[in-house]
């Protein structure tokens, strides 16, 4: 259960709070052999499901922004402990140090025996890092890369390129950091050099964002055979905060901002920018980890079955032209 409430949530907040005092009491109950309060408990359960329902049912666009920078979000890490096994990360991009906002390793993802698939799946996971506490995000830099977490990308893309491995992404960043030395290093070529890296290879690619999708630092791992996002998670070239303070010259106005960018899931899905939306359980995917782990585990190995019957050249000529065709635009 979760312990962080967005401003929206106060009702959930306040209910959630009542069952638990609740069911404090009815333990103690138990104890001294007292009657239950379980009629009780059981009704505010019900109430508590249908407050979530209600207060989801009609997000705003800076809601789901503010949803899919939940402290309590699912990371990258999350994912790949819950979806995969044997995972072996690797490190560094052979040139300067290991950038820590980019994880980056091989794994193995179980099929699912009861649907014809057995054994195991071989693939490549790289996504963004961010941290929860302030020790951990500063030691993930708030999961903003800088050029080495993009060449450690590509050289891992190459790697899993040589054996004929899938590749998944997992897009969870603010965006690329901005810092000096970032910009000394090379930071725009290293993005460029990504895009281009991912638009080339010709094994099956894979992107799912799962956070936040932020400028051409999401976009340097979302350049793949098929995109997906999260049912709250949010893909766009600015911030809603950088939009206000370019377009409007005001920061004051971040949330209309949000609400005038279209980069919500189902905006994209709309336009054709993405395949596929994802849904999290009820009340966001910090609730409900397992379940949301297994529904990106399903779209990833469907994903992959359906992109291995195609030839290499198929697969790098159709990711080419998938985005090749995203010119459209209303005046």
């Amino acid at each position: 259960m979760t312990s962080i409430y967005l401003d929206f949530e106060k009702p959930i907040a306040e209910l959630e709070k009542k069952i638990e005092e609740l069911k404090t009491f009815n333990l103690a109950f138990n104890q001294n052999n007292i009657a239950s309060i379980d009629d009780e408990i059981n009704s505010l359960e019900i109430k508590k499901e249908k407050v979530i329902r209600e207060v989801f049912k009609n997000l705003t666009n800076w809601q789901i922004i503010q949803l899919s920078r939940h402290p309590l979000r699912p990371y990258t890490l999350d994912y790949i402990e819950l979806i995969t096994e044997n995972f072996i990360e690797l490190h560094g991009d052979r040139l300067f140090m290991d950038d820590r906002s980019v994880i980056g390793g091989f794994a193995f993802i179980k099929k699912n025996n009861g649907n014809k698939r057995s054994g195991f799946q071989s693939v490549l996971i790289v996504g963004h890092q961010k941290g929860r506490t302030t020790k951990e995000k500063i030691y993930r830099n708030f999961g903003m890369p800088n050029p080495e977490g993009y060449r450690k990308a590509q050289r891992l893309f190459k790697l899993a390129e040589k054996y004929s491995i899938p590749v998944i992404t997992f897009i969870d960043t603010p965006g690329a950091y901005p810092g000096l030395g970032a910009e000394e290093r090379g930071q725009s070529e290293a993005i460029a050099s990504t895009i281009y890296t991912l638009s080339n290879l010709k094994i099956p690619v894979i992107s799912i964002v799962i956070g936040e999708g932020g400028s051409g630092g999401a976009l340097a791992f979302g350049v793949a055979n098929r995109v997906f996002m999260l049912e709250y998670s949010i893909y766009s070239v600015i911030s809603p905060e950088g939009c206000a303070s370019i377009l409007y010259k005001d920061a004051s106005k971040t949330e209309n901002a949000a609400n005038t960018l279209k980069l919500t899931a189902k905006d994209l899905f709309n336009y054709g920018i993405i395949d596929g939306i994802i849904p999290e359980p009820l009340g966001g995917a910090h609730r409900d980890k397992v379940k949301i782990s297994q529904e990106i585990k399903s779209i990833i190995l469907d994903a992959v079955s359906e992109l291995k019957n195609l030839d290499h050249e198929t697969l790098r000529a159709e990711r080419i032209k998938k985005f090749l065709v995203l010119d459209k635009f209303n005046d």
